[in-house]
């Protein structure tokens, strides 16, 4: 069939600046783009992106004029691969008609990524979309692919001119890890600008997507009766947790060497510290935000010694519900003398006037006793009173929830029923998970930002360097020490992290 055969087959969809109009309108659909997955067939793809944009063609948020390429090393199967992976996460039931809709933008692209025959091939195909659909030739490269094969893939973009923007824009999509350590994350960055506009690169951080982490700005800067409390004179200290249940059984290739410093702490749980910490900005776009998470991120140090103030730990056979959990080194892929650690706790300060001496905690692990992801921060306990010197002292503390649920709890002192001024902690408690409507994916929210050009939650080169300065200190101390330390499966992690704050008088909150 010719082009303009299929040309035909498109009469009564809208043309481009009736598209563009729609989206300024109503800021609810996207416009016209191709996007190119690099690693279709990986997990990722196929349990996360492919799934979302389905959700998002679902829910009517994609342009008609959006085209999704697949490049893959084989194509034979991909049909079935990605209507099953559909079928099997994606967060809106399967409909027919919806895939099939969104089935005919679907393309594949063979090839390997050292082959420049297959990056001429699909820079034919991105221009025959372009001319079939009538749109400008705006393009979206997702490396959902290891960081060992960035600059490949961008050299073949680079050799058949699809990195320049002369005729609409170019936005590159790179999932973590962004680097080892300080230096690699340089090189890695350096990497990718060689090719791309630093203002075209958006870094993946999943977790920014969360409507719940999100809803962190929105309660601290629309709410007048927290700003004022957000600072070292009211603040006693922060817990930020990300725990997980289950191991790391299947990600042995990846997991081993890397740790939960590296995995977890460097991207997600920094970037849950800077939105807990940074300043109002002037304005909440992408620019402003950045600004203020960079400027906490920049003044926060690890706080030592470290072998007093952080812990890090390995799980070994543990009992959860009568069911024998494995270690570590049971797990296929890690050797028996594994000393990849899968629990790291840190404590972390952030040198500014508004929280100097005011600590923050961070830990992660797996195989803990549940899985939750929160940040709690505790309020220093009213000093003197009548009232005060009588009873028991409550801390106030305000918990923010991530997962498994979404809400927003805070704890204050209450007097018990009877004659005497008893004073006992409660809890107010609001699940906004069951307030509002189910929220987006994650994916589903940062795939929409980048085809909008919405960086806002997108951490920039500069917020990851700073992060791994924080961590960098800790990693290379542990390198030199004893290996980690061991705790059951199912427990809340090694005896060392219990004592970093009992040193202080304090505790983690349960798990």
């Amino acid at each position: 069939m010719s082009h303009v055969q299929e040309r035909t087959q498109h009469i009564g969809e809208p043309d481009i600046s009736e598209i563009e109009q729609r989206t300024v309108r109503s800021g609810t659909i996207t416009g016209p783009a191709s996007m190119v997955i690099f690693g279709i067939t990986g997990d990722l793809s196929r349990k996360k992106l492919v799934p979302a944009i389905y959700d998002l063609e679902h829910d009517q948020q994609l342009s008609p004029e959006f085209d999704l390429i697949g490049f893959a090393r084989d194509t034979s199967d991909l049909d079935d691969v990605l209507r099953d992976s559909v079928i099997a996460h994606a967060r809106t039931p399967f409909d027919p008609g919806v895939w099939a809709r969104l089935r005919k933008r679907i393309h594949f692209v063979q090839g390997s990524f050292e082959d420049p025959t297959a990056f001429a091939a699909l820079g034919s195909r991105l221009a025959q979309l372009d001319l079939l659909r009538g749109k400008p030739a705006n393009y979206v490269f997702y490396l959902s692919i290891p960081p060992s094969a960035f600059e490949t893939v961008c050299d073949g973009l680079a050799q058949v001119g699809l990195h320049r923007q002369e005729h609409g824009w170019r936005r590159i999509v790179v999932e973590k890890p962004f680097g080892r350590d300080l230096a690699t994350a340089r090189a890695l960055g350096a990497s990718l600008e060689r090719t791309f506009e630093p203002s075209s690169i958006y870094r993946i951080d999943h977790y920014l997507g969360k409507e719940a982490v999100q809803n962190i700005l929105a309660l601290r800067f629309t709410n007048g009766m927290f700003e004022p409390l957000w600072n070292n004179r009211y603040v006693d200290h922060v817990q930020i947790t990300m725990a997980e249940s289950v191991g790391v059984a299947g990600r042995g290739a990846y997991y081993d060497g890397v740790g939960a410093t590296r995995d977890v702490i460097q991207n997600h749980l920094l970037q849950l510290l800077a939105l807990i910490a940074m300043s109002e900005p002037a304005t909440f776009d992408a620019d402003s935000v950045a600004a203020e998470k960079i400027k906490v991120l920049s003044a926060a140090r690890l706080l030592g010694p470290l072998g007093r103030t952080s812990a890090r730990g390995q799980y070994t056979t543990g009992i959860r519900d009568g069911v024998v959990l494995p270690g570590l080194t049971d797990e296929r892929g890690f050797p028996a003398d594994s000393a990849t650690e899968t629990f790291a706790a840190l404590t972390v300060g952030v040198e500014t006037r508004r929280w100097t001496g005011v600590p923050f905690y961070i830990r992660t692990g797996k195989r803990l006793a549940r899985t939750t992801t929160e940040i709690a921060v505790a309020f220093t306990p009213p000093a003197g009173g009548a009232l005060v010197s009588r009873t028991a002292p409550v801390q106030n503390v305000l918990v923010l929830r991530v997962q498994p649920d979404y809400r927003i709890e805070l704890q204050i002192g209450a007097k018990r029923p009877g004659g005497d001024m008893d004073i006992e902690s409660v809890s107010l408690d609001s699940d906004l998970g069951s307030v509002f409507q189910p929220a987006r994916a994650a994916y589903e929210r940062l795939i929409c930002d980048v085809l909008r050009g919405d960086a806002t939650l997108f951490p920039r080169r500069e917020e990851i360097e700073s992060s791994w300065r924080v961590i960098d200190p800790v990693l290379e101390y542990w390198a030199d020490a004893a290996p980690p330390a061991s705790y059951e499966a199912g427990t809340d992690g090694p005896d060392a992290a219990a004592r970093m704050l009992t040193r202080a008088g304090r505790m983690w909150r349960p798990l």
